[in-house]
């Protein structure tokens, strides 16, 4: 049963692309009248210095051989302007190098910066310390002027004794 389907499928492919052909016009067909056929020109950059024809060579070879070279020179002149690119390049990052470098010692200069604040926030907390351990200090020393040692408000005074034991 499947056979029948493709074969259908088929034959109504060969159907379609033989009325493509059909009604395609002929390769060897006339132009129509307002076909302007391409125009073919000289080339438009000269033979180079560096190679010249020699004598006895056909047309043939030095039609070949100047279409050779002229393809040749215009990638040599691609070539040379990579080249320039690149040159365009290397000084982008010239300046890039150099704009990296004033960063860094922007940024030491920062570092320097955050160690002194460091240095100024270590010796504002030790010098707190400092005065909070003399008020605790002087603190103890008022508190045992002030009020006499809790041992001697415990002790309680012995009666005096009639010497009978």
């Amino acid at each position: 049963m499947v056979q029948p389907t493709i074969g259908r499928v088929l034959t109504e492919m060969e159907r379609e692309i033989a009325a493509e052909v059909r009604n395609r016009p002929p390769v060897h067909e006339p132009h129509p009248a307002n076909y302007v056929p391409p125009r073919v020109s000289a080339p438009a950059t000269a033979m180079p210095d560096y190679v010249e024809h020699r004598d006895g060579a056909t047309e043939i070879g030095k039609l070949s051989a100047e279409a050779v070279v002229r393809e040749y020179e215009a990638a040599s002149k691609e070539i040379e302007e990579m080249g320039t690119g690149l040159i365009g390049l290397v000084r982008q990052c010239e300046a890039m190098t150099r704009d990296a470098l004033a960063v860094t010692e922007e940024l030491k200069e920062t570092a320097g910066r955050y160690r002194e604040e460091a240095k100024r926030v270590f010796l504002h907390i030790e010098n707190c310390s400092l005065v909070t351990a003399e008020v605790r200090k002087t603190c103890t020393e008022l508190r045992e002027k002030i009020a006499p040692p809790a041992k001697a408000k415990k002790m309680k005074p012995e009666p005096p004794s009639d010497g009978v034991s």
